[in-house]
């Protein structure tokens, strides 16, 4: 690899970077999730004034949980990436702290709880350190490399 190719790797691993993109992620996430349960809820029935009444409470929880799931990854890692900036570690203490931040932050905020903030921060701060401790990854390398094609070669022969 070349130096331009190299600078622009480094780039994307900025912690503007990744901040954008834990928000751009939740945002994506939470509003599919909020469209998954949108479609549990029970269809409200036709107001006079109110013109496709499911659509909107659909369109309105899309954008609620996408908010409030951009929030957190957003938050989370902010937090993350200025204590591993700050302390010159990357630990699982990071992500538990930013875990913790996030939680108690958007989700107290929004629940305006104090006891609501403690259990989600405690919440995320145990699942962030649980996969951080975890190898940060949900699969295991085994040192086979798997392609979608083969690269045995045919014979030219069929049988």
């Amino acid at each position: 690899m070349d130096s331009s190719e190299m600078r622009y790797l480094e780039d994307d691993d900025t912690p503007k970077m990744k901040v954008v993109k834990g928000a751009t992620t939740g945002l994506v996430t939470g509003t599919i999730f909020g469209t998954i349960v949108a479609t549990w809820h029970d269809v409200p029935r036709v107001e006079k004034h109110v013109a496709l009444p499911g659509l909107i409470r659909t369109l309105k929880m899309m954008g609620n949980y996408g908010m409030t799931f951009a929030a957190i990854g957003g938050v989370y890692i902010g937090i993350e990436q200025l204590l591993q900036h700050q302390r010159m570690k990357r630990d699982f203490v990071n992500g538990a702290v930013g875990g913790f931040v996030a939680g108690a932050s958007v989700l107290g905020f929004k629940a305006r709880s104090i006891p609501t903030a403690i259990s989600a921060g405690a919440a995320l701060a145990v699942t962030s350190s649980l996969i951080d401790a975890g190898g940060q990854t949900t699969r295991v390398d085994n040192g086979k490399e798997y392609y979608p094609y083969t690269t045995k070669k045919r014979s030219t022969v069929e049988a």
